[in-house]
């Protein structure tokens, strides 16, 4: 199983961070390159349209409100891997917000470090446009 990380520091609250990106719906809202989501199954399945017009469907594994914490799994996605596994967390970091975008999975057909380089880069490409709503 491989697995990538990244994280960014944001100049606001967590819980304002958590406040524009704590809802599984949210993605469109901070994240250019998804331009669409609509829940399903009771707000437990996001199917997500990309930039360019590729789906990727999305299941809630875990929610934490309070703990400003949520976990993912892949359903569909043209991502060469299984048993995708990620999670978004928002703490507490001094005067702001510590952002950390993780996920495990398996690589089906690349290298573990292609997915991983593929991830870490879809990880903080997103982080840093979740940073541009934040202006020092």
């Amino acid at each position: 199983m491989a697995s990538a990380s990244a994280f960014i520091d944001i100049p606001a609250t967590a819980d304002q961070v958590w406040q524009l990106i704590g809802g599984f719906n949210s993605l469109p809202d901070w994240l250019p390159f998804i331009p669409k989501s609509e829940l399903s199954e009771g707000g437990r399945v996001r199917s997500l349209q990309t930039a360019d017009g590729a789906v990727v469907i999305e299941r809630l594994q875990a929610f934490d409100n309070a703990g400003k914490t949520y976990s993912y799994s892949i359903v569909q996605a043209p991502f060469p891997t299984t048993e995708y596994l990620a999670m978004i967390k928002v703490e507490s970091q001094g005067e702001g917000a510590r952002v950390t975008w993780s996920g495990r999975f398996e690589p089906v057909g690349v290298s573990d470090e292609e997915v991983v380089a593929l991830f870490a880069g879809i990880y903080q490409g997103g982080l840093q446009a979740l940073r541009a709503n934040y202006p020092a």
